[in-house]
């Protein structure tokens, strides 16, 4: 099981449109569709691409993440018209307003309420595929998404499951997040950092560096104890030849302190190909593993904090292997309007699981 993830069939910007217009195009092709409703303008357009050659064959279930009165205005002005864009291009949706905080006691309880959404989903008659577009969801409602519709894909015979992100990193640098106090794991990726055994664990700390998420990183590092070893994900190749420099640059002194981190001990993984991170994070698990066997508990943990392309293979991993994924949830966001303007939206496409891969050995 999940052996081919390695090697997905996956599909690059003009590649994407191509897949969707003659895979989608087939006539017995019904797809159900969970996306974003919110401030990002990348929420539109993973929906809009699909629903010109699905139609009224594509049924949609758009989340809302609500963090109470603290956003800016214009946000919710912005939510709203990608909210009623998103409820007029796919007629046969409907719009889940996520709470992302408790009112009670603000605990981080999104996940729980997405879960809660998907495993009790009735997929309309006829259902073939199933697509999870991350380009606009936060990663404590996208990685608990794509655990739940993973399971009821593998449960299921002949469905097929596919991620589709509209990715823009110079767009990420712009949405500024302030990020809660409170560190904990994803739903459902609390990984085995709980398991009892009887030699010491060793563990290592995955933080994937990202522009303006210092704060998030730092936070995640106070709560982290008894590190073996810190190995930051760096964005290279990247769009910008030079991002992993300014982050390195951004970081450094994190990265020459607390941190202590070997320049050996950094992993780069391409910003645009989410089956690269999996297989960096994947590699790494294996030596770790077999370096330490019998003499420590070897444990990754995870924090996918930047690109959702990356992000998107390092949750492979966390699913794949059980892996902890670390995270602060964000208490409001802001848009920096002296950021960089974006060129172009990347788009991809992953096939995560379905007929296609039956029988896969891997070699």
């Amino acid at each position: 099981m999940r052996d081919h993830w390695g090697n997905c069939v996956t599909h690059f910007d003009e590649e994407v449109e191509g897949f969707i217009a003659e895979y989608f195009g087939q006539s017995d092709r019904k797809c159900f569709l969970v996306a974003a409703a919110g401030f990002d303008p990348r929420s539109p357009i993973i929906p809009n691409l699909l629903s010109k050659t699905l139609g009224s064959n594509l049924h949609a279930v758009f989340v809302r993440e609500e963090r109470g009165e603290n956003n800016e205005e214009v946000l919710r002005t912005s939510a709203d018209q990608n909210e009623e864009e998103l409820r007029k291009t796919i007629s046969n949706s409907r719009v889940e307003r996520i709470t992302i905080f408790d009112p009670a006691d603000n605990a981080p309880i999104g996940g729980n309420r997405v879960a809660a959404v998907l495993s009790g989903i009735q997929l309309p008659e006829g259902t073939t595929d199933l697509v999870l577009d991350m380009s606009a969801l936060s990663m404590g409602i996208a990685f608990p998404a794509a655990r739940i519709l993973l399971d009821i894909a593998e449960r299921s015979d002949g469905l097929n499951l596919h991620l589709m992100i509209a990715s823009n990193p110079e767009l990420d640098v712009s949405i500024v997040g302030e990020p809660g106090e409170k560190v904990q794991s994803v739903r459902g990726f609390a990984g085995n950092a709980g398991r009892d055994v009887d030699i010491p664990k060793a563990r290592i700390w995955l933080p994937q560096l990202a522009q303006k998420r210092r704060g998030a990183l730092e936070r995640i590092k106070a709560s982290l104890t008894d590190l073996y070893k810190i190995c930051p994900i760096l964005p290279f190749p990247a769009r910008d030849p030079r991002r992993a420099d300014a982050l390195i640059e951004e970081f450094g002194d994190e990265i020459r302190g607390d941190w202590a981190v070997d320049s050996r001990d950094f992993m780069y993984v391409s910003e645009r190909n989410p089956l690269d991170s999996f297989r960096s994070i994947e590699m790494l698990r294996r030596r770790y593993e077999n370096t330490v066997k019998d003499i420590f508990d070897p444990q990754l943990i995870l924090s996918p904090v930047g690109s959702k392309v990356m992000a998107a293979g390092a949750m492979m991993a966390a699913i794949k292997y059980e892996l902890t994924v670390q995270y602060v949830e964000v208490l409001r966001y802001e848009i920096d309007e002296t950021a960089a303007k974006a060129p172009k939206m990347d788009i991809v496409h992953v096939w995560l699981d379905g007929p296609i891969y039956k029988g896969y050995a891997q070699q």
